[in-house]
């Protein structure tokens, strides 16, 4: 087996245990025996197969996540059920009934809120994990335990080139009728608060089953995204392209009067429906387009006007630049000066306000102090012992969950140098995992360069074409810290302000950049934030502002000017900003 295979094999084990051996086990008369026993050291699995004699050691590279999986806990399912009122069911929605019995549907009578007690169809969801039950009259809707797996994962084969998604069971068993194999149906349906078809961050926790099915998602060469046609649906088609990895995944254009693949079967028969799966085409990457194509975008504009991103939480700042999802923004500034603090501050900030999630990969900041700094800025207190008070085990217990919801160590702990490949896999790994939208390098000079480029300036632009191709195709912003090269000092003895061309290695990093931001200390200690370039006017603006800065809790903070306060929020920039020497208001 090689390493990728070994990962995906891992990937789930967190404890010794007995397995069957991915060797062997498909060549014996029986496979299920579970002849492979596998040892946890630390990131290390050891494994040794008693029966092909399979063994080695495999280090995993990590994510580290501080939390532990969540057990799932088997709850009662039907032993009897009423076929009949199944395949009744079924045949009013033009399913044949014949065709589905692979698939576990089962009948009872449930209790439904403001309803009373009914007839209901229930969908079993893995080994017992949960029932979604809905009535035979009217729609109404409950769950026996939690579902968080695709239903029909099981069913799907190893192999399989192409795997299709829909929206709910009964559109699932429609492509089942129709002969289409491969069919998935997400557990708890579309997302419910959506916003110009993006999933608000709120529903990041629910698209966990996506990282479960990995394995199969990963070996597949199409993702087809055949989710309902309304505004949730498409969102949710938005967001799974984002973390499976939008150059794989395809969608179909479904025939007028037709939201989902059970109306496509009940309206035009099982021989459309095969044809319109086999019609997708792939989500769209780059290419020339009509005006048709941007409809809902350039509805959205004439609703709600251009809006700037995200706001960074502070001010003073949100009039500089704000955050916005697929972009690069390169973070650059002389040794010290607090570039990784500040951007950790605006990490603090977006997940507090909007809910993000980040992963990290930083090589200066070991994971345990990291997670310390950043649980200081959620605080406001220190989190070690020093001259004003520390944060206390209560609230740093309260700080480690929160960090844990919400931020994602990418580490090299097998002693290689980390590549751009490496980097960038584990991130994919992330969005797969906790949706993250933002992704933190820092520095660029630990990260090793291809054997295969000729100069340092080739390897440089070649990597940061990577990161904006990653970055546009997840919908991540990415923050991307790299060292400038040595400045001189002024006579006065302070240091010139580095910018994007006085970054060591290529003036690529100017060229590449969405955003490009400075963090500097002037000669009397003044934390200076200068943004010298910024591609798009309704993001930000070129120019410098100020921060005071708490130095035990490392928190970035506004500044006051008197009578006027910076006001903070989302939407276009305001004008208050430093342009050379003089304020704009």
């Amino acid at each position: 087996m090689n390493d990728l295979d070994l990962g995906y094999f891992f990937s789930n084990i967190h404890d010794d245990c007995r397995v069957q051996c991915p060797e062997c086990s498909d060549e014996r008369k029986k496979k299920n025996v579970k002849t492979l026993s596998v040892t946890i050291d630390g990131s290390d699995c050891l494994y040794q197969c008693h029966h092909c004699g399979l063994s080695g050691r495999y280090n995993r590279p990590s994510i580290t996540k501080q939390v532990q999986p969540q057990k799932v806990r088997a709850i009662s399912v039907p032993s009897t059920s009423d076929q009949e009122l199944i395949n009744n069911y079924l045949l009013s929605r033009s399913i044949d009934p014949l065709s589905v019995t692979s698939y576990p549907v089962v009948s009872g009578r449930k209790y439904f809120n403001g309803s009373g007690e009914m007839d209901a169809i229930g969908f079993v969801y893995g080994d017992r994990e949960a029932v979604k039950w809905r009535s035979i009259q009217g729609k109404h809707f409950t769950q026996d335990g939690a579902a968080r797996t695709l239903w029909g994962i099981d069913q799907v084969k190893d192999d399989a080139k192409d795997i299709i998604f829909v929206e709910g069971e009964s559109d699932l068993l429609a492509c089942a009728s129709a002969g289409i194999q491969n069919v998935v149906s997400v557990p708890n349906g579309a997302p419910q608060k959506v916003s110009n078809r993006k999933v608000n961050p709120e529903e990041d926790n629910k698209f966990a089953y996506v990282w479960t099915a990995r394995a199969k998602l990963e070996k597949a060469d199409r993702i087809i995204l055949a989710t309902d046609f309304d505004e949730a649906g498409l969102a949710l088609s938005e967001e799974l392209a984002r973390r499976i990895g939008r150059a794989k995944c395809w969608t179909i254009d479904y025939p007028e009067g037709c939201k989902d693949c059970n109306d496509v079967l009940k309206h035009h028969g099982t021989e459309y429906l095969r044809k319109l799966i086999e019609g997708a085409k792939p989500v769209p990457l780059e290419g020339v387009y009509s005006a048709d194509d941007y409809t809902n975008d350039i509805e959205h504009l004439y609703k709600e006007g251009i809006v700037g991103g995200a706001s960074t939480g502070l001010a003073s700042v949100d009039g500089l630049f704000t955050v916005v999802q697929g972009q690069l923004s390169i973070v650059t500034g002389i040794p010290g000066s607090g570039k990784s603090e500040f951007i950790d501050q605006l990490m603090v900030n977006l997940a507090s306000r909007e809910g993000w999630k980040f992963a990290i990969a930083s090589f200066e900041n070991p994971p345990p102090l990291h997670i310390a700094k950043l649980s200081e800025k959620y605080v406001g207190k220190p989190f070690f012992q020093g001259k004003t008070d520390r944060m206390s085990g209560e609230e740093k217990t309260d700080a480690l969950k929160w960090v844990s919801e919400h931020f994602l160590f990418l580490e090299q702990r097998g002693g290689e140098s980390a590549t751009i490949d490496s980097i960038l896999d584990r991130a994919k790994q992330a969005v797969m995992r906790l949706g993250v939208r933002g992704l933190v390098i820092d520095p660029y000079n630990y990260i090793q360069q291809s054997s295969e480029v000729s100069n340092e300036h080739q390897g440089i632009n070649e990597m940061l074409t990577r990161l904006v191709t990653f970055a546009r195709a997840h919908d991540v912003h990415i923050w991307f810290i790299a060292h400038p090269a040595k400045m001189m000092t002024n006579q006065d003895g302070s240091t010139p302000v580095p910018k994007g061309m006085n970054i060591s290695g290529s003036a690529a990093f100017f060229a590449k950049a969405d955003l490009g931001i400075t963090v500097h200390l002037d000669k009397d200690k003044n934390v200076e934030i200068h943004c010298w370039k910024c591609r798009f006017k309704w993001v930000g603006t070129t120019g410098t502002i100020n921060l005071d800065y708490d130095i035990p809790t490392g928190r970035y903070s506004d500044i006051s000017y008197g009578d006027f306060e910076p006001t903070m929020g989302k939407g276009r920039p305001n004008d208050w900003h430093e342009t050379g020497d003089d304020w704009d208001f």
